[in-house]
């Protein structure tokens, strides 16, 4: 694994799931793609119906959330903070009359507009929407006796490569950003 991703401080935000029909299907296709990519056995797991806790294979790092809630907001704010009061500075220098005339002023709510933005962002990431479908789709999956192999990626290029190693044998994929 390569480490956090600055947002997140998750060591794999790139997903993909595989659906298979039977659960002897995934598992060879599981250890196939676990050698044709060198991938450790954490970074590939197979969910098999009646699974008790699939969350924990589909999303292993849930307890780094609240950590990724901080980071993501702190990080975020900080940047749009930064946005605001750049954005201010060019609306000086290119003397703007309501910023010239009030300029504590503009620089306030500019300054905090910015920051106020970059903690929505910071929202956005911590909810994760791109991960709704994936995991939307494995349980429907599991829920209807099919099986399913999930990738923990930890870089587009390898998500990239088991998506299409994984598409290449005949699964329907579902995946993350």
């Amino acid at each position: 694994m390569t480490g956090p991703v600055f947002f997140t401080e998750e060591l794999s935000n790139s997903k993909v799931a595989a659906i298979y029909p039977s659960a002897e299907l995934a598992r060879r296709q599981a250890e196939r793609l676990r050698q044709a990519m060198s991938l450790s056995a954490r970074q590939v797991q197979v969910l098999v119906p009646g699974e008790r806790h699939p969350g924990r294979k589909l999303e292993p790092e849930s307890h780094n959330i609240f950590r990724t809630m901080i980071w993501a907001h702190v990080r975020l704010g900080v940047i749009g903070a930064i946005a605001g009061l750049m954005v201010y500075v060019a609306l000086r220098m290119a003397d703007i009359p309501a910023v010239d005339q009030s300029p504590w002023l503009s620089w306030l709510m500019l300054v905090m507009y910015g920051g106020i933005f970059g903690l929505m962002l910071g929202g956005l990431v911590t909810l994760r929407p791109d991960h709704d479908r994936y995991v939307m789709r494995v349980q429907e999956a599991l829920g209807e006796g099919d099986s399913a192999v999930v990738v923990h990626a930890t870089s587009a290029w390898q998500k990239a490569r088991a998506k299409e190693f994984l598409e290449a044998g005949g699964a329907e994929t579902a995946s993350t950003l």
